[in-house]
């Protein structure tokens, strides 16, 4: 009963919010919904107080943040996720860009069969999950990064030092107060990485203004 009470409360927008995408994408985003919810009940993956809103927290940020990303850069082929084990943004870039690889890293075995199920049940042939911790990820094999809501922007370039190489690019997905993190980046990070304005946006919901921080790999 509480299962269903969960359900019946959050809310599914996404198709109103954004009529642009084609009915198989919408499809797969709410299969994508709807599965969170039933795991998150015992998995924790996102907070309980976001469950009401996931449509606008969780699926229309990272929509809006792909579509930044994306078109930053049509280069792309291939990219790598560093979340909290809730897919978001990589799957939902997966499912916005079928022709990009995405790989979602994530260490903890539980949510890691999550990312699994859901990769599966929604069918998305482009992405794959990687078991690891980020300090055994193979040296200078991450060209492109996208990250929301693991750590700081310092802590994550320092996390990545080895395995991103020079000319690589890490996304970061921030909130208004991203300028803060930016000043905190310790001077010699500074001589190795390069910070950056890619994109900003708002939810279908809300005045927060939303954004995506790139840094840039120099040295």
């Amino acid at each position: 009963m509480a299962e269903n009470q969960e359900v019946s409360t959050s809310q599914w927008r996404i198709d109103v919010w954004f009529p642009d995408l084609n009915p198989e994408i919408l499809k797969q985003l709410k299969t994508y919904h709807d599965e969170l919810l039933k795991f998150n009940k015992t998995l924790s993956i996102i907070s309980q107080k976001t469950v009401a809103m996931a449509d606008a927290l969780h699926f229309a940020d990272s929509i809006l943040a792909s579509r930044v990303i994306a078109k930053s850069n049509p280069k792309i082929q291939e990219i790598y996720d560093l979340g909290l084990g809730s897919g978001f943004p990589g799957l939902v870039f997966a499912i916005m860009n079928p022709h990009i690889k995405v790989h979602v890293v994530e260490s903890d075995q539980r949510k890691c069969e999550f990312l699994k199920h859901i990769i599966a049940s929604v069918r998305i042939p482009n992405a794959n999950v990687f078991s690891v911790k980020l300090d055994e990820i193979k040296e200078n094999s991450m060209q492109y990064v996208m990250t929301r809501g693991l750590a700081s922007i310092s802590k994550v370039i320092m996390a990545t030092r080895k395995s991103v190489p020079k000319g690589g690019v890490i996304f970061h997905l921030k909130g208004e107060q991203w300028g803060m993190e930016v000043s905190e980046i310790p001077i010699q990070l500074c001589s190795l990485w390069t910070p950056g304005l890619v994109g900003e946006y708002r939810l279908p919901v809300g005045e927060i203004k939303f954004s995506v921080i790139k840094t840039d790999k120099i040295a």
